[in-house]
This record gives structure tokens, sequence and C-alpha cells, in this order.
């Protein structure tokens, strides 16, 4: 398959490429558009077969569902059942990072759904997103544009790398803002559960819902057999091909140990922008200041795409706290790492 590349500058001079992508959509097949967040592999939500042509253009699993994109909060009224806390939910943060589990109507096929009976539905407020939602006329399903368990991608060049051949076309709308999949939320009754943090976090969702919980598979390992209720709920996930060591302990320690390391073996390093002059200058790609987690989680999934393509036997990084965005940042690391956490004890 050709997979054309389009250049976007502005969105204003865009609109026939725009309409050719949205044809493509309606027809069935694939278009790989940017978000706020990260890039989106889209099809048709309507349509059952677009779904399996997602799946199998990422090699991903069927029983992870996919989200659908519309163009306005209200819209979710076609294609689900919205109640007041959802209204509340988007009137706080739609357009933008944050997506809303709902029970679904029979429109939307099981097979973009995973097999469950609840659709995951999301505004994008990306302008490029926006106008191609409505352009297409109908909702869009689109999980990451990358390979199933690899890094998101943050930029169309990231999206080249895995998905050229495999879709009709990818617009390219520069590199993405947050660079973190969005938040997945669950309204449970009067209870909020947040099943994957990102740019809206736990602090602000409590602004607007008096009980939000976390679920577990947030930070630890989904049970065995367990279904996954939203994407990037599985055991190993946004991870490079080398494996991924996060490590956590005293600053200077931790340290200590990767100049160690750099010593003993060809590893790379996502390292803070302050250790930059600290360590040996071999296969160190900084991910921002230790105090700026926002650009951290920006510079994640770029910077462990640049280590992977070190070819080192090792990446390292450090483990983020838990606190604001961190904890978006702890869960994409976690995943990535597969649960290995060293403590570098003194």
């Amino acid at each position: 398959m050709h997979t054309e590349h389009i250049k976007i500058e502005r969105l204003e001079a865009a609109e026939t490429d725009l309409l050719r992508a949205a044809e493509i959509l309606r027809s069935g097949g694939l278009v790989v558009f940017p978000t706020e967040t990260v890039y989106g592999l889209g099809g048709n939500a309507l349509d059952a077969h677009a779904a399996e042509r997602i799946y199998a253009a990422k090699g991903r699993p069927s029983d992870n569902p996919l989200i659908i994109h519309v163009a306005f909060p209200e819209e979710a009224e076609r294609y689900a059942y919205p109640n007041k806390t959802y209204y509340r939910l988007a009137k706080a943060f739609m357009p933008g990072p944050l997506t809303v589990i709902l029970p679904k109507k029979e429109n939307i096929p099981t097979t973009v759904t995973g097999g469950l009976d609840s659709v995951a539905v999301r505004c994008p407020s990306h302008p490029v997103a926006h106008r191609l939602i409505e352009l297409a006329g109908v909702p869009i399903a689109a999980p990451s544009a990358n390979l199933s368990g690899k890094p998101s991608p943050t930029a169309a060049c990231h999206v080249a790398e895995d998905l050229d051949g495999r879709v009709q076309m990818i617009l390219d709308g520069g590199e993405s803002e947050i660079g973190l999949e969005s938040t997945i939320v669950k309204i449970d009754g009067d209870t909020l559960t947040l099943l994957r943090p990102g740019g809206i976090t736990y602090d602000a969702l409590c602004m607007v819902c008096d009980k939000v919980t976390v679920a577990p598979a947030v930070t630890h390992r989904l049970a065995e057999n367990e279904r996954p209720l939203s994407p990037g709920m599985k055991y190993r996930h946004y991870a490079p091909s080398a494996p991924v060591v996060l490590l956590d302990g005293d600053e200077k320690q931790v340290l200590a140990f990767l100049k160690a390391e750099q010593e003993r073996t060809s590893c790379a390093i996502l390292c803070y922008d302050e250790e930059l002059l600290r360590l040996a200058p071999v296969n160190l790609f900084p991910i921002g200041p230790k105090d700026d987690l926002a650009t951290q989680a920006k510079r994640l999934f770029s910077a462990l795409r640049e280590a992977d393509s070190a070819n080192a036997e090792m990446i390292y990084a450090h483990l983020p706290p838990m606190e604001g965005i961190g904890l978006a940042l702890y869960n994409r690391m976690i995943r990535a790492a597969a649960h290995t956490v060293k403590t570098i004890a003194q």
C-alpha cells in the first residue's frame, strides 16, 4: 500500500487535503492525524471492518478497545448515553485531552469497543483533528499511530517509522503539544474512576467531581486474564525493543550507578538536562529539567525511540514521582519498563 504524506503548515490552506482524508475515512480507509496528545490512527468508528483494519495495521489485540473521536462533546449522544457527570467533565475539559467511557449505543460496532458494551469518547482540541472529524461526518476511532506496544508517536516521522505502507495517508501537523495519551475516566454512579492518567490530572478531576478513585492498573500490572477497560492497561506497553530499567534512590547514588554502567555496558540513558555534563557524552537522551514533569512527559516517547535507535543493550531512566502529571509519566514509564524498577541503595 502506498502511503501519502501531507504536511500541514496552515489549516486554512489544507482544506482540500483534509477533504480527501475525510473521504478516505468514509470509504473505510485509514488516516493518521495529529492531536494535542499523540498522533492517532483513524478509521470510521461506525464501520466494523475499519476497526479490523486498525487492529491489523497496528498488530494490536482486538480485545484492546479503541477511542472514538468527535468534533463536539454533545455529539457523544449519537453514539453513547452521556449523563450529567459527563457534561460537567465536558464543560471543564473539552475539547481537550480527556476520554470518558460511557454505555454505548448499537451503532458503534463491538469491534471498536473490544467486545465491551461501553465506548470511550474524546473530543480533541487540535485544530487539524477537529476539522477532519467535522469533514468526515462520522466519529473517528483512533488509537495511537504506532505498532502495538511501541512508544506512541509524537511526530509524523515516528508514524512513518511504524506505519508507512500500512495506511493510506499521514497528516503531518507538527510535534504533539502534550506528548502523552489522553486521560481516561469511567463514570460509576457518582464516582469517577481514573483508568489512565494524562494531561488532565487527578487533582484537576477532583475539582470537578467529589469522588475520584484511581484504578489499581494505573500503577500495577493488569491481573492475569483481566480484560482491559481502556487502552494502555496492558502489562508491557509504550516500550522500545531494548529492555528499560527505572532507577529509584538517592540522586547522588543513582548518578554514581549510571557512571559505572556507562563504563561497564553499552547502555543508553534517559537523563535530566542537569546530568548532561555529569555523565559521559555517549547515548544520553535528555528528557527535560529534573523538576519539569510536563517537559519530561512531552519528551518521553520521542526519547525512548531515540534511545532505542542507539542499539544499546539496556535503557536506564529515572523513576518519576506520582504527583500531578508525574502520575501519567509514571504510568507510561512503568509499562515501558515492564514494571522493572531497580532501587539504588547507599
